[in-house]
């Protein structure tokens, strides 16, 4: 892994990002951390254009977004508009709104829609991914639908943006997901999972919390990931000193220094 492949999803900033004002400020702290891309995603109603020239302003590449699942399934073209006004080819369809796991016509009509999303993308140059929660873990006929939604749709037409967080969580590995991936995993969620004195789980910093990101990059890198995208649902206070200890921990624990 690069450094310049390393991205911050703004969902972690999303609070100083509704506006855009807000949003250059935003953007160029990010830059001042070290960052070299960002993942658009939970900004307020900032037009394309702008979210782009202050972007390419701060030297930032958009190297992906998430989009509203009902947009991607259903206003597919509205999508691909979007995304060649960002000057994007990444974007991730962000949870399974409304289908249930233990239905399984659902999640049939569910793989034939991001199937059938994916192939507009894929006429336009761009690329459909899935974004994983934990609900996805749940074994329907003996098989996580995550399995399911992978081996139902063609990967010309949907790759993988797993989520190293959610993956623990729905109690499977993450580096082994990355590796199933392999060939179609150009985008990775790089979210640390800790455990409180209440042994309830939290979001950590990356290196704050218990996953093996060594392992976890590795296997990114195996299966061809081209960015590993840093996201923290939940901050313990100033979002911008979470995201400089996420980016510190891996500049100075998993790129080498040459790279």
């Amino acid at each position: 892994m690069k450094i310049d492949q390393v991205a911050i999803q703004l969902y972690t900033l999303r609070d100083f990002c509704k506006t855009t004002e807000d949003y250059a400020a935003t953007l160029k702290r990010v830059r001042e951390i070290g960052y070299r891309a960002i993942q658009i995603s939970a900004v307020g109603p900032i037009p394309e254009k702008d979210l782009r020239s202050i972007a390419e302003g701060e030297g930032l590449v958009i190297c992906a977004t998430h989009e509203p699942a009902h947009k991607i399934l259903n206003e597919t073209q509205s999508v691909v508009d979007r995304l060649a006004a960002l000057g994007c080819t990444y974007t991730a369809y962000p949870n399974p709104a409304g289908v249930a796991m233990d239905d399984p016509e659902g999640i049939r009509s569910l793989c034939e829609k991001l199937d059938a999303a994916g192939a507009i993308l894929q006429a336009a140059g761009q690329v459909l991914c899935y974004h994983n929660h934990a609900v996805e873990l749940f074994r329907l006929n003996g098989k996580p639908v995550l399995e399911t939604i992978y081996s139902c749709t063609s990967p010309q037409n949907l790759q993988g943006e797993p989520d190293t967080y959610w993956l623990q969580a729905g109690g499977v590995d993450p580096a082994a997901w990355c590796r199933r991936l392999k060939g179609r995993l150009p985008l990775l969620h790089i979210k640390d999972y800790a455990v409180g004195p209440d042994g309830k789980p939290y979001f950590a910093e990356i290196g704050y919390g218990n996953l093996d990101f060594k392992t976890i990059i590795a296997a990114g890198e195996e299966s061809g990931c081209r960015w590993f995208i840093v996201e923290q649902d939940v901050c313990p206070g100033d979002p911008f000193v979470s995201i400089k200890k996420s980016f510190d921990y891996i500049q100075a624990n998993l790129v080498p220094c040459n790279r």
